[in-house]
């Protein structure tokens, strides 16, 4: 009985940890797959992830409250080779 309310627990508390470090998970059977994202706070981008950058060829510049932080990847389970 206690392994099920601890699960409820701790996937709440998994949650917030990802939410208060800004990050966003992604996870299937074949990896976990953490990535940074933007800071609402950034007085630079605002939580918009970066800016857009004039010129002849217009790009979005990303900002470096996100980008230069590492995404981490997991493997779980090998990925099954696509038969030919």
């Amino acid at each position: 009985m206690r392994t099920r309310t601890a699960v409820p627990v701790t996937v709440a508390a998994t949650a917030a940890v990802l939410k208060a470090g800004r990050w966003q998970l992604y996870a299937d059977r074949h990896r976990i797959h953490l990535v940074p994202v933007a800071c609402r706070s950034c007085p630079h981008c605002r939580g918009g992830d970066g800016w857009w950058v004039g010129g002849a060829n217009p790009e979005v510049e990303a900002c470096g409250c996100w980008s230069e932080r590492r995404e981490l990847r997991i493997r779980l389970q090998p990925v099954p080779a696509w038969s030919d």
